[in-house]
């Protein structure tokens, strides 16, 4: 019987269990020049003691202006691996395994001025008009990529997620309602994103998986399907993917959350979807707070991993309250075992 407690193996990485808490921006005012601060390493480390298996550090921008707003950290530069580099060890010290999700916001980035793009489409009527990137500054962007990822490796990150989804840089590429480009780009959607995964696959370890993290499907009116979305994701699988994080949206109003109507697990059958159409193993996200709910993706083969949003920033000790829900023991530090 596979659980949440499961471990599970990767090629060089093995984690102690199938609890992953996604990346999720912190907006934290103390971020300065995109350096982590105390909030993020005790942020992270807590839930590493919290029993999380694999922790996935927010998207952090290749660039300055490839932020979702300037409270964000980057890897655009070495004077930023030592804060990164303190938040790797103490959740290593904890028992947990840790990766990092690096992307860029393109038209959504709120502070950039302009904001770039690969077309000139805004993303609604408050937002910014992006500035399209001309070819040469799509190959920069490329190698921007590749230049942080080579910054996380030399930090000891366990994983690279590459961003892919919610609108953000490479979904825009990918997506035929914001790519109108006339250049190779355009001619070929999933060229950029392709790029990316094969330059960041140069300088990680081959025993080092890539994640890949892609909006599934478009909640608005012309966007894409999971048809669609699978032959993108092939082209990445092949360019090197080894582990989707399979979550949707971020185009138009209704963003990554789902809208109004989402319920527990509403984007489970999306992941498992993928991962049939591709052969691929996949991380489940979507609400998942429940206990049972989020076991139950596992014992059902639905899933590889799950992903434990909201429910990881309410409670930190999601995983050992879960471990305790489920009756499953040798979970508890033997520091808390007094609590429990």
């Amino acid at each position: 019987m596979t659980d949440l407690f499961t471990p599970y193996e990767l090629k060089g990485m093995t984690l102690k269990n199938r609890i992953v808490m996604p990346p999720m921006c912190q907006y934290s005012v103390h971020a300065e020049d995109g350096i982590p601060n105390s909030w993020h390493e005790v942020h992270y480390v807590s839930r590493a003691v919290g029993g999380a298996g694999l922790i996935i550090v927010e998207m952090t921008g290749v660039e300055p202006d490839g932020r979702i707003s300037s409270r964000d950290t980057g890897l655009w530069n070495d004077e930023q691996i030592p804060a990164h580099q303190s938040i790797v060890r103490g959740v290593h010290d904890n028992g947990g395994k840790i990766g990092i999700q690096i992307g860029h916001a393109g038209r959504k980035a709120q502070d950039a001025l302009p904001p770039v793009a690969p077309s000139p489409i805004p993303f609604d009527e408050r937002s910014k008009t992006p500035r399209a990137l001309t070819t040469l500054e799509v190959k920069e962007q490329v190698q921007y990529f590749q230049d942080a990822a080579g910054r996380a490796v030399e930090a000891g990150y366990d994983t690279i997620e590459i961003h892919g989804a919610h609108g953000y840089l490479i979904h825009q590429f990918h997506s035929p309602l914001t790519n109108h480009r006339e250049d190779e780009y355009g001619a070929d959607l999933a060229l950029f994103g392709e790029e990316v995964v094969k330059a960041v696959k140069q300088v990680t370890p081959p025993e080092m998986p890539i994640i890949m993290r892609v909006s599934a499907i478009e909640y608005v009116e012309g966007g894409y399907d999971l048809a669609y979305c699978a032959k993108i994701c092939a082209r990445y699988r092949d360019a090197g993917v080894d582990l989707f994080h399979v979550s949707s949206g971020g185009e138009g109003l209704i963003g990554s959350n789902g809208g109004p109507n989402a319920i527990q697990g509403f984007q489970v059958a999306l992941a498992e979807g993928l991962r049939s159409l591709l052969y691929v193993p996949v991380i489940a996200v979507g609400r998942l707070e429940s206990f049972e709910d989020a076991n139950q993706v596992i014992e059902a083969h639905r899933s590889e991993l799950v992903a434990i949003g909201r429910g990881m920033l309410k409670d930190p000790y999601w995983a050992l309250h879960a471990a305790q829900s489920l009756n499953i023991s040798g979970q508890i530090p033997k520091q808390y075992l007094r609590g429990f």
